[in-house]
């Protein structure tokens, strides 16, 4: 996997990440599942050109979903904390 448009899918913008963005300098974004920390630090950086510290990946499971009688699944999904250099920052997420 090298493309970088396919490893970060799109940025996290929820309170819990508001705040981390304030208070740790670290943004979360959905990436893609085969991704590793290294792609992901490279994703970043070229993406937004920045100096990334750290990545913290999570593996989410989908929830249930029912629509009347039937049952379903969201997808399983990955999420990348990555915490910023000090002076850095992501404008407009």
């Amino acid at each position: 996997m090298k493309d970088i448009y396919q490893v970060v899918r799109r940025p996290l913008v929820t309170e819990k990440s508001t705040r981390a963005k304030e208070e740790f300098n670290q943004v979360a974004f959905e990436v893609d599942r085969r991704a590793n920390r290294s792609e992901v630090k490279q994703a970043v950086e070229k993406l937004f050109k920045v100096k990334v510290l750290r990545v913290n990946l999570m593996q989410l499971e989908g929830k249930k979903k029912r629509v009347g009688r039937h049952l379903g699944r969201k997808p399983d999904w990955k999420k990348a904390l990555v915490r910023l250099a000090p002076g850095e920052a992501i404008e407009n997420l």
